[in-house]
C-alpha cells in the first residue's frame, strides 16, 4: 500500500479510535487524510504467502509427523543453535540439472578445499541454479540431493544443510519419471524422506553462494521466521565473513 492510500486507511482507523475516546464519540469528528504531514500515511503491506516460497527452512514436521519415533519438530521448535554456526560451501556446479548429488560428490568437494566437516557446521550446496531464478526452467535447473548423500552428511553430525536450487531433492519431473518406470515410492523425495528417520533441517532456494569469498572460515546466520506449528519458515540467510558480510 503506497503512502497516499495509506493516509486514507490510517485516517479511517484513527476516526474509529477517536469515537472510542470518552467525550469525543458524540462529536462525530472525522479524521481526514490531510491530518497527516503532506497528506501521506505510512506504507504498509498485507501478505498472503506460502511458507515454502522464497528462501526458507524446512522443519522436520514438513517431512512427516514423526522423526526418530518422536513427534517431529515444527519450525517454531527448531533449536537456535542449529541456525548459527560455521559455514562450508561445497561446489557441486559440475552436476547437471536433474542429476543426483552423491556422497562421493560431497567428499570430493571437501577434498578440493582441504576441509573436514565438524558437527556444528552449516553445509551450503552450490549448484548454481540460483542464476536461473528469473528463467522458466528454474523449477528444474538444479541437481538435487539423494538419500545416500543426505545420510552421509547427517552421519557426520550435520544438522543444517542449504541448497541454492528450487528444491532439496532432484526436480519433480525427474523423480516422477523414475517412479513411473519403477512404481517404487523410494524414487519420490528420497532426501526429504530421510527426515522421517533422522532429525535435521534444510534450506531451499538460497542464492549468491558464489559471492562468499571463501569456502569455509565464515559464519552463517539463518534464523527462520517463527510460524506457530509451521512446517517451514522464511529465512534471511547471511554469511558473516571476516572483514565484511
Amino acid at each position: 500500500m503506497d503512502h497516499q492510500r495509506a493516509a486514507h486507511e490510517l485516517a479511517a482507523i484513527c476516526t474509529t479510535l477517536v469515537r472510542q475516546i470518552p467525550g469525543a464519540a458524540s462529536s462525530g469528528q472525522l479524521i481526514e487524510a490531510s491530518a497527516f504531514q503532506d497528506s501521506l500515511g505510512l506504507a504498509n503491506e498485507e501478505l498472503h504467502l506460502d511458507s515454502h516460497a522464497g528462501t526458507h527452512m524446512d522443519a522436520p514436521w514438513h517431512f512427516g509427523p514423526l522423526c526418530e519415533s518422536k513427534p517431529s519438530k515444527t519450525i517454531d521448535q527448531i533449536p537456535l543453535e542449529w541456525c548459527w554456526g560455521p559455514g562450508v560451501v561445497l561446489d557441486v556446479r559440475h552436476k547437471k540439472s536433474g542429476e543426483e548429488i552423491t556422497s562421493r560428490d560431497l567428499s570430493q568437494a571437501l577434498d578440493r578445499i582441504e576441509y573436514r566437516l565438524n558437527p556444528s557446521d552449516i553445509v551450503l550446496l552450490m549448484t548454481g541454479a540460483d542464476k536461473r531464478f528469473c528463467e522458466k526452467d528454474y523449477f528444474s535447473a538444479h541437481a538435487g540431493m539423494g538419500r545416500d548423500a543426505t545420510l552421509w552428511l547427517l552421519d557426520q553430525g550435520i544438522k543444517m544443510i542449504g541448497i541454492d536450487g528450487w528444491g532439496f531433492d532432484r526436480p519433480a519431473g525427474v523423480m516422477l519419471t523414475d517412479y513411473l518406470q519403477t512404481r517404487d515410492s523410494a524414487a519420490l523425495l528420497p532426501a526429504h524422506m530421510v527426515g522421517r528417520e533422522r532429525e535435521y533441517c534444510h534450506m531451499e532456494k538460497m542464492a549468491n553462494l558464489d559471492k562468499i569469498p571463501v569456502p569455509y572460515g565464515f559464519w552463517v546466520c539463518c534464523f527462520p521466521v517463527k510460524i506457530e506449528r509451521g512446517s517451514a519458515g522464511w529465512v534471511r540467510a547471511v554469511a558473516l565473513v571476516e572483514g565484511g558480510a
